[in-house]
């Protein structure tokens, strides 16, 4: 098992989102996060612009099985890309081990609904 970070930019969430579901994945969590890296955003207040160190973003967490990682990633880059600088990021770790709660199943049948 597998635990993917990717840090998006906010305009991508939705088709991000949509996207991560049509490939199946439906579980996932997310967080808005501030940062400061090399793209500079500037916010316009009353007309006037204001350059800003600190960068809106959204931090996706996602615990996929070892087969689900790839197309997990090629999906996320796909539809989370704009080809500016400041997309973001994607880390990936490995995952010992995982339960389900509520039917005590662990490992990668706690990941997925049984058929």
């Amino acid at each position: 098992m597998k635990k993917i970070e990717a840090i998006i930019r906010k305009s991508k969430f939705d088709e991000v989102k949509k996207a991560l579901h049509e490939s199946g994945i439906d579980f996932f969590s997310f967080w808005e996060v501030t940062g400061v890296g090399k793209a500079r955003e500037s916010r316009v207040y009353r007309g006037i612009a204001y350059d800003t160190s600190s960068i809106e973003r959204l931090f996706l967490s996602i615990v996929v099985r070892d087969i689900n990682l790839e197309p997990t990633i090629k999906t996320i880059m796909k539809s989370a890309k704009t080809g500016e600088v400041g997309d973001g990021k994607i880390f990936v770790y490995d995952i010992d081990e995982s339960y389900r709660i509520r039917t005590e199943e662990k490992g990668d049948e706690s990941l997925y609904v049984k058929e």
